[in-house]
């Protein structure tokens, strides 16, 4: 039981160092921030953590967030001629979620080292 802990534990250190990573440039890094993000959701739910529905949403949403990415990107992006600029609103889980899994992580670390200096 004490090595699959350790093993979650490297997991989700993985996806949060994956997600930090993508974040240098958001656009072209697309994908290992979902990458980083499934990792997160993954292992939250191994460990039945508190927070995993959080991150399953974050997830979700920010898979069809870079799902819409890279097909308006496929048709030749926003603007003139090409898609509207309305169309846009379908990439919006995606920001979205990265800033709720950013915040989310932000706040974990601070509530743990809240924890350990209570000790």
């Amino acid at each position: 039981m004490k090595d699959q802990a350790k093993w979650v534990r490297i997991v989700y250190i993985v996806g949060v160092v994956l997600s930090i990573i993508g974040l240098l440039d958001p656009m072209e890094g697309s994908v290992v921030i979902l990458l980083g993000c499934a990792l997160t959701a993954i292992t939250t739910y191994i460990a039945k953590d508190r927070h995993q529905k959080i991150f399953l949403i974050n997830f979700i949403l920010m898979l069809i967030g870079v799902f819409f990415l890279f097909y308006i990107s496929s048709l030749g992006g926003l603007g003139e001629g090409a898609l509207s600029w309305w169309w846009g609103i379908l990439m919006l889980p995606y920001p979205v979620a990265v800033l709720g899994n950013l915040v989310l992580l932000i706040v974990r670390s601070l509530k743990k080292k809240e924890i350990k200096t209570e000790e």
